[in-house]
């Protein structure tokens, strides 16, 4: 099924070095930010005429915080700092629109960000839980950064969202942040029935969503209920979104697409792994639950994106795939745009209807 809903949205922080934009919730490096781009100039292309208005004041905004954004090579810790003020700005905002109630916990020995309603767990929702894998290239992003996918989900939904601080590059590499999640699912397997559980995540945590999955088919393990791959996909990064993605939003086309093997997280990891890319095996994507997609026309992984909704169809999974016009990668991590507003009801929705069936 393909919901293309004809609104737009605006919050485009694309930090790759695709572009000049740093994608605050989500920046997907390359070694070399300038070895991959030709010297074509960015066309002027008008911002979508179907975008709020929201969106088409703070589109000029997000670019001027994205060229602030540090060089892939300067030290780790520096990128960690710049994505980590944003992010932290960004889920204080989202606490004043959405109420919840924080604590940090650690689960089979990895560290999490437990959050929850305010008002309260539903009723519905108590025998329920929501899995939350951040974003940020799998080299920053916690806490703050999965903050800002927790709450607005868990405050809307009022279900509990447990946030997993996996493992990340440059320190740790595949599959370390696999394990980490394996390892608090299976703790929650003691608490909560496999069709209660579902995971979610946005971009580099939307790919680990479906790494997730696999491994746990691997391991014979049952697989979560429903889950939510955002920005992210059981594919590598190409299509049409790759070049013309960063275009849209100033930047030069690439000469090649970013892979995922490029990330210091996957250094020495093959891409022909299914555990790695599970979109190279039909027989293992027919065993994933129920799956949510989500993008934008603005987001350089939405081609993949839309692949991985092809291929997921063609193993005969049920998938839900949303699209907004104008929007960026993980541009609902600004919590005031009308399009952030939808995007987070899509994401309540599909999960209140597929958990426990």
């Amino acid at each position: 099924m393909c919901h293309l809903p004809i609104v737009a949205s605006a919050t485009l922080l694309i930090a790759t070095a695709l572009a000049p934009a740093a994608s605050a919730q989500e920046s997907i490096p390359t070694p070399n930010p300038t070895a991959n781009v030709t010297t074509v100039t960015p066309a002027n292309i008008p911002y979508s005429a179907f975008a709020s208005q929201e969106a088409r004041t703070f589109f000029p905004k997000m670019l001027a915080t994205g060229s602030k954004a540090p060089p892939i090579t300067a030290p780790i810790e520096q990128n960690r700092a710049f994505y980590d003020k944003i992010n932290s700005d960004r889920a204080e905002r989202m606490r004043k629109l959405y109420p919840v109630r924080i604590h940090t916990e650690r689960i089979a020995g990895v560290g999490t960000d437990v959050v929850e309603p305010e008002q309260g767990i539903a009723a519905s929702n108590r025998t329920r839980v929501l899995i939350n894998l951040h974003g940020g290239g799998f080299l920053w992003g916690a806490h703050s950064g999965a903050l800002v996918e927790a709450i607005p989900v868990a405050s809307l939904g009022r279900i509990k969202v447990i946030s997993v601080d996996y493992r990340q590059g440059p320190e740790h590499v595949f599959p370390a942040a696999s394990e980490d999640v394996e390892a608090v699912y299976r703790e929650l397997l003691k608490q909560y029935k496999p069709a209660n559980i579902g995971i979610y995540g946005c971009s580099a945590g939307g790919v680990l969503t479906g790494e997730v999955v696999a491994r746990l088919i691997s391991r014979k393990l049952p697989v979560p209920g429903a889950i939510g791959m955002f920005c992210g996909a059981v594919v590598n990064m190409d299509g049409d979104s790759a070049y013309v993605g960063p275009l849209l939003n100033g930047a030069p086309v690439p000469t090649a697409p970013l892979k995922l093997e490029s990330l210091p997280y996957f250094k020495g990891a093959s891409p022909t792994d299914p555990l790695v890319m599970p979109g190279v095996s039909p027989a293992l994507l027919a065993k994933f639950p129920p799956t949510l997609l989500i993008s934008g026309t603005r987001d350089f992984a939405m081609s993949s994106v839309i692949r991985s909704q092809t291929l997921l169809n063609q193993a005969g999974v049920e998938t839900d795939l949303h699209l907004w016009d104008g929007m960026w990668h993980s541009f609902f991590s600004d919590p005031e745009l009308p399009e952030s507003r939808d995007a987070y009801a899509v994401m309540v929705k599909f999960f209140d209807r597929h958990l426990g069936h």
